[in-house]
């Protein structure tokens, strides 16, 4: 037999069930699912500002409420002469343990400055 074909039919036989997922059906499953993953805004929150000495911090959760999808803006003064890409490498080392554990992390970094000038544009 080619072992594609082998291939092909135990593939066929997987399934992958509710309970592999983090995915949520209704708002209690939502909420047993961010209490599974132990992270929560605050909890980010409090690790950026002590980690980070962070002057301000704004934490979204975007995944409805499961605690699986969060987008960040972050204004810290190590940030400074710092490329886009070096300032996510911090963040995400920083927070290396609860980015595993959730679905999608999104960091907006600035600086003091950086801050001051998109606040006074928008």
């Amino acid at each position: 037999m080619d072992p594609r074909h082998q291939l092909y039919k135990s593939l066929d036989k997987l399934s992958v069930g509710q309970s592999s997922s983090m995915a949520a059906n209704t708002d209690t499953a939502a909420q047993q699912n961010a209490a599974n993953s132990g992270v929560t805004i605050e909890g980010l929150k409090e690790k950026l500002e002590r980690e980070l000495a962070a002057e301000y911090v704004e934490i979204e959760d975007l995944s409805g409420g499961c605690g699986q999808m969060f987008e960040a803006i972050i204004v810290s003064p190590q940030f400074a002469k710092k490329t886009s890409l070096a300032r996510h490498r911090l963040v995400n080392s920083v927070l290396k343990e609860e980015i595993a554990a959730i679905h999608a992390w999104t960091p907006k970094c600035h600086t003091p400055e950086e801050w001051e000038k998109k606040k006074a544009q928008g």
